[in-house]
């Protein structure tokens, strides 16, 4: 037991084509400038960022991410001692690292293997397939904030603010009207009261009630509006400034979003807070990634390209993608970029069906008049125009449907089964969107369509595969959007490498 057992050197115990190697020579021929930069020097000795890199980078691909279990791997594990050359980091620096140091650079270096791979001939941004997944935060699951809850409390307290204004004026009215002149005067609110407003009327009104003296209602009132009313308000204000347009946040993580999960252990449909991770694959590379707050898909496809374009300095040539980006705004975002769009939309299998396409009562088969602006009926009957209905999506694209109504269902022996309204039968038409699923439906209908739309389902789902089952990664170990997309990057470098080392 006192004998040396182990060689002088870990190098011996390490197989030339293990995956430690692989990391370790792909991030020695990566440019990782950036990283390096922030260091300035001076001050106590430190750990060279290249090498935590490499842990950081090795640790995910073995399904270690808390800090305190790579710190502890660091000391006992073999390939980890190898690869940052015997040095021990403890748990706060490795912590530290990825929490400031890689968060301000990881899309450089993420970009940085982008283009070894591209070098390599392993990825030629040509087929780009993009899929999402959502993936549950670090956040306490009852600790929600409700949009629609705040806007109605805030709108109720509003109410209540005005009511006790309006006391107070009218007191003021009366004791006019009974001594003269008073000086309390434009204390009832006009238009809707915010903390500022509220905060003006309490300094007045404290400035009324010095110049008047002891006031009992006043005082009282004065009382409920600093003590209670302003609070709630300001609390209010505050709740709505972090929700930022969403229906929900976290406590605990207030940038995550409310969302339903496909891991539904108690198989209630219990909303969960957590993410939308968004990912483009090409040979099941990680070519790009984005996080979204965003609980549905179609709103993520144009932010989501945009930062792929600014990391690579263009987009690729086709984008391969399911049902749920599927959108009239989408459809012209891609035909403007110039990127062929192989995007399937919420009807396009259904409509391959023969009973779809034999069923007369379809608005997609309604015949329509082109010289009266008008669609005919399975029964013979008009559907005239009567009105444009707008919408504004969150991307701030503004999109046009037509509304057209028969004049007179009633009677109709057909009625029972064209529509289920008591009134008459009303259709909804936007004629841009028709046109776009057209040319969208030729694409995935062409032999080169088919054989993406067969490849799509290998190519991010083995990602999602890899990193969600294989590695085990469900759950964010880090709170904030920042701070996820930087945990998100990590893994798609060690997906990237570990696809490499495979290759």
């Amino acid at each position: 037991m006192n004998q040396l057992r182990l060689p002088m050197s870990l190098e011996e115990l390490i197989p030339e084509s293990h995956l430690v190697r692989v990391v370790n020579s792909a991030i020695e021929r990566m440019n990782i400038d950036p990283l390096v930069q922030r260091y300035k020097g001076g001050g106590t000795s430190s750990y060279h960022p290249k090498m935590m890199l490499k842990v950081l980078v090795y640790a995910y691909t073995q399904k270690v991410y808390s800090s305190r279990q790579i710190a502890k791997a660091l000391r006992e594990n073999i390939n980890f001692m190898w690869l940052s050359g015997n040095n021990k980091p403890d748990f706060r620096t490795i912590n530290r690292f990825r929490s400031s140091v890689i968060r301000e650079v990881v899309n450089e270096v993420f970009t940085s293997v982008l283009e070894l791979l591209i070098q390599e001939g392993y990825v030629r941004l040509e087929n780009y397939f993009l899929d999402g997944t959502k993936i549950e935060a670090n956040a306490n699951k009852y600790t929600w904030v409700w949009g629609k809850t705040t806007r109605k409390n805030k709108e109720k307290l509003q109410g209540k603010i005005k009511e006790l204004l309006e006391k107070i004026e009218k007191a003021n009215e009366e004791e006019d009207a009974q001594y003269g002149d008073s000086d309390l005067d434009g204390l009832r609110a006009e238009g809707p009261m915010d903390s500022k407003k509220l905060e003006e009327k309490i300094r007045e009104l404290d400035e009324r009630l010095a110049r008047k003296g002891k006031d009992r209602e006043l005082t009282k009132a004065a009382k409920t509006l600093k003590g209670d009313y302003l609070p709630r308000l300001q609390k209010y204000e505050d709740q709505e400034e972090k929700l930022k347009g969403r229906n929900s946040y976290s406590k605990t993580d207030e940038d995550a979003t409310f969302m339903r999960m496909k891991e539904d252990h108690m198989r209630n449909g219990q909303l969960k807070p957590g993410y939308n991770v968004q990912i483009g694959t090409e040979n099941q590379f990680v070519v790009g990634y984005s996080i979204h707050q965003n609980r549905t898909d179609t709103g993520c496809l144009i932010p989501h390209l945009e930062q792929v374009k600014e990391q690579l300095g263009q987009l690729p040539k086709n984008v391969i993608a399911d049902s749920g980006y599927g959108s009239e705004e989408n459809y012209e975002y891609l035909e403007a970029q110039g990127v062929g769009a192989y995007v399937k939309y919420s009807n396009f299998h259904l409509e391959q069906k023969r009973s779809f396409k034999k069923d007369a009562f379809r608005v997609e088969n309604f015949p329509y008049d082109e010289e009266h602006d008008e669609f005919i009926c399975p029964a013979g009957q008009r559907l005239k125009f009567v009105r444009t209905g707008r919408h504004t999506t969150e991307n701030g694209y503004r999109t046009e449907r037509r509304f057209y109504e028969c004049k007179d269902c009633e009677g109709c022996p057909l009625k029972a089964r064209c529509t289920r309204s008591q009134g008459n039968r009303c259709i909804r038409v936007s004629f841009r969107l028709n046109e776009l699923k057209q040319a969208a439906a030729q694409k995935l209908l062409s032999e080169e369509g088919l054989k993406l739309r067969s490849q799509r389902t290998t190519e991010p789902e083995s990602v999602f595969g890899r990193i969600k089952n294989n590695w085990s990664f469900r759950r964010f170990m880090l709170r904030g959007l920042d701070k996820v997309r930087t945990e998100w990057g990590l893994l798609s470098i060690a997906h990237n490498l570990a696809k490499l080392a495979t290759t």
